[in-house]
């Protein structure tokens, strides 16, 4: 039995593409998850599962069937998640953590792909890539950044989803 936690992108967002969190359990139920527990109405699930092979195609398939929208989800480990707290980058002490976003990839990408991302797209923003993640001190916030979930994902040809640092920890304590 692994811990892992869902994270799923573009839900309950401006009334656009409601999934009640109730039917999320309920769904990750249906895959043989257990001890589900969700945070917040943004799509963050944590569970215990058997095996997780499989199960992003899996929830998303269910997802996209029962609610007729596409709910892209990434997902990490107990045991990969830790990392992504112990490796932030920028002095928290410096900066406000609800400026500070982790965009978790649904894989790690290549060298060649990294290099495609302009650090210069949107310059009050900083970003740094580890592995899987990418780590983002947005400037003048997230709402007027250049650096989105989109561009990242059409620069990577990854799927990405966001999360503030303050998310990211509670997160970890969920895990």
């Amino acid at each position: 039995m692994g811990r892992y936690v869902a994270l799923l992108r573009g839900i309950n967002v401006g009334g656009h593409h409601k999934l009640p969190m109730a039917d999320l359990r309920r769904v990750l139920g249906q895959a043989g998850c257990t001890e589900v527990t969700t945070y917040i109405q943004s799509g963050n699930a944590v569970f215990d599962v058997p095996t997780a092979k499989g199960l992003e195609q899996n929830l998303a398939g269910a997802l996209e069937r029962e609610f007729g929208f596409a709910v892209p989800v990434v997902m990490r480990s107990a045991k990969q998640f830790a990392p992504v707290v112990a490796s932030q980058p920028f002095d928290l002490s410096a900066t406000d953590p609800k400026w500070i976003h982790v965009m978790f990839l649904s894989r790690k990408p290549s060298k060649a792909q990294v290099a495609k991302l302009d650090p210069a797209r949107s310059p009050a923003d900083e970003f740094e890539v580890h592995g899987a993640e990418i780590y983002v001190r947005f400037g003048k916030g997230s709402a007027t950044s250049k650096f989105t979930n989109a561009y990242v994902d059409q620069t990577l040809g990854l799927t990405s989803t966001s999360r503030n640092w303050r998310t990211v920890l509670k997160l970890q304590e969920l895990l």
